[in-house]
């Protein structure tokens, strides 16, 4: 592994995630290795990426064939036969058991796109334009055994259009989502990603970044009510 962490990633379908954070460990400095890809579908696109990119794959299909323990003792088993030691989802499409989550407890990441804790779950994009917000994005973090919950290691931020449908947001927001999952990767396979309690804590200092708004707002413009 020269030193580097291997990880596992299971996906359900096409992976883009999954291609985005193979071709960011292809950096010699990029302290993660892909060893496996993992798929409960075995249809899915992701699976012929990960082959044409000379890394290991298995199916594990348990539709009609078995319950959810078995699909997840198997998965279990063959992430640890690969000898990972961080599991990345990426379009994985199944609810895990609170047992399967534990076992991996803080080895266990995914990336949401929404900036959690809102519009968890599925039509996040559809939601979004619904409750009118103007700044949407994606998050990655530690899985917990509730659905998309769990210690926020990156978010990002992506700003939303009266003009947008689903679709449109859901492109700008995917293109934003390839570039912070191999971050958020690279943070917690170099322990930069530290978590006390529920919390990542991640020693550089935010507060000096430009904040985001939408639309634009001119400093000069908005009276400083801490000044006043």
């Amino acid at each position: 592994m020269n030193g580097r962490v291997p990880v596992a990633i299971m996906i359900s379908g096409r992976g883009s995630n999954m291609a985005a954070l193979v071709e960011a460990s292809r950096a010699p400095d990029f302290p993660a290795e892909i060893v496996l890809v993992l798929s409960n579908r075995p249809d899915a696109k992701g699976l012929e990426t990960a082959s044409a990119a000379g890394i290991a794959t298995e199916v594990i299909d348990y539709r009609g064939k078995g319950s959810r323990k078995a699909f997840e003792e198997g998965a279990s088993s063959a992430i640890e036969r690969s000898g990972a030691e961080i599991i990345c989802l990426a379009g994985f499409m199944r609810l895990l058991s609170p047992g399967f989550v534990e076992r991996w407890h803080d080895r266990l990441i995914n990336i949401h796109p929404s900036l959690l804790p809102a519009f968890p779950g599925l039509n996040t994009h559809e939601r979004a334009l619904e409750a009118g917000v103007k700044i949407t994005g994606c998050t990655v973090h530690f899985v917990r055994a509730e659905m998309d919950n769990g210690p926020i290691i990156v978010q990002a931020a992506v700003p939303v259009s009266h003009k947008d449908t689903a679709e449109t947001l859901a492109k700008r927001v995917l293109a934003v989502e390839h570039r912070v999952y191999p971050l958020a990767l690279r943070l917690v396979a170099t322990g930069r990603a530290r978590l006390v309690g529920d919390r990542v804590f991640i020693d550089e200092d935010v507060t000096d970044l430009p904040a985001l708004a939408v639309p634009p707002v001119s400093l000069r413009e908005v009276p400083d009510a801490a000044a006043g």
